[in-house]
């Protein structure tokens, strides 16, 4: 029988790739706790705006680029929080987003501008002509989107649009994807659909108020 040494500390790794492995994991479950915190923080009003958006930026990319390194160990975040319980919705949907909430619901958009408008324009024209290149993979699409959605969230009268909605919702399915994962055909028809909705929407919008 094995005697046990209940003094004796517990190593979860017998070499140093295998240490450097757990301590990859490690960093990557306090990211996540981390968003969590500052997610909650945000709804209560502990923090700004301002301060909020920074941060939770920050902590995206720190997420992306630990996920990167954890890859063969991680098949999906889902799979990562079942495995060490935890318990943080909050950042789960801002990690499905992959954008802070200030760019998610626009609620700090402030007036129009000449270059805002064109600056806007061009991220429409943008992405679609991608989609029109057939370009099909998450590391294609998902930073074009990401910065059409951001743009937009500038604009308050496109906060509440159904093109917006869409965007936002094709943002979280091209976020979801690995990172070389292609969308179908028919999924690329139906995105350019949505966003051309979309580019037709935003500029109505701007018509009604110069109206």
């Amino acid at each position: 029988m094995t005697n046990i040494n209940l003094d004796e500390e517990v190593r979860l790794y017998t070499n140093n790739t295998e240490r450097e492995k757990y301590n990859l994991l490690a960093t990557l479950f306090g990211i996540i706790v981390s968003l969590e915190y500052l997610e909650r923080a945000y709804v209560r009003d502990s923090i700004t705006a301002a301060e909020y958006s920074p941060a939770c930026t920050r902590l995206l990319s720190q997420y992306k680029t630990m996920l990167r390194l954890v890859g063969d160990e991680v098949q999906s975040i889902e799979q990562f929080m079942t495995q060490y319980r935890m318990d943080n919705p909050a950042a789960l949907h801002r990690i499905k987003v992959g954008v802070p909430a200030t760019v998610e619901h626009a609620s700090e958009a402030g007036p129009e501008t000449a270059k805002q408008v064109a600056e806007t324009t061009q991220h429409f024209i943008t992405f679609m002509d991608a989609l029109r290149l057939n370009l099909r993979t998450k590391e294609e699409l998902h930073p074009l989107l990401r910065d059409l959605v951001t743009s937009c969230s500038k604009f308050k009268g496109h906060k509440d649009s159904e093109g917006r909605s869409k965007m936002v919702s094709w943002l979280i399915t091209l976020n979801g994807m690995q990172i070389s994962e292609r969308l179908s055909d028919e999924q690329a028809r139906q995105l350019l659909f949505d966003i051309e909705h979309a580019y037709n929407e935003f500029f109505q919008s701007l018509s009604a108020k110069s109206d």
